[in-house]
């Protein structure tokens, strides 16, 4: 039993599979939105409530595993890795200690949403989450990314840095 399972629903359902759910219902109700909105409006208005869903998400799935801010942080970033793995290529730059320094070199989350012309949906419902997960490490972990495929750079830029122990 997975650490993600009450998010995932179906442990059998791949993340990709999901996500692809997730937008046959969010992409015509945004749609919906603007048009009775505004761009502006609607996009504001479905990015807080995605952002506080994720980061209330994230925050009650650490809050049921057991350890140090760092170690729930790593339980979940396995699962998330193991989980979206099958759909993201990556090559690890830097894992010791101190840092995690990861590249996403192809992300089909964002092949995806840019194929619906909604890479800004794909960023809140996929990239936005990494700093969700990141927060559960609490002030043991951080991450910044300064680029994202889902914003049509080349890769998406994962930098973590671990607090000493």
């Amino acid at each position: 039993m997975s650490v993600l399972d009450d998010y995932l629903v179906d442990p059998n359902l791949s993340l990709l599979d999901k996500t692809r759910i997730q937008a046959q219902v969010l992409v015509p109700v945004l749609r919906a939105l603007r048009s009775e909105l505004g761009k502006d409006k609607a996009d504001a208005i479905v990015k807080q409530a995605l952002r506080d869903w994720s980061k209330q998400l994230f925050a009650a799935i650490g809050d049921g595993i057991a350890g140090s801010p760092r170690k729930k942080w790593a339980a979940i970033q396995a699962v998330f890795g193991e989980i979206s793995g099958r759909d993201v290529e990556v090559e690890i730059l830097r894992h010791d200690n101190e840092a995690l320094d990861i590249d996403v070199t192809r992300c089909r989350f964002a092949e995806f949403f840019r194929a619906l012309g909604e890479p800004e949906l794909g960023a809140l419902l996929i990239c936005e989450a990494d700093f969700d997960i990141a927060a559960t490490g609490g002030s043991e972990v951080s991450l910044t990314r300064e680029q994202t495929i889902m914003q049509g750079a080349p890769s998406c830029t994962f930098r973590y840095r671990f607090a000493p122990r």
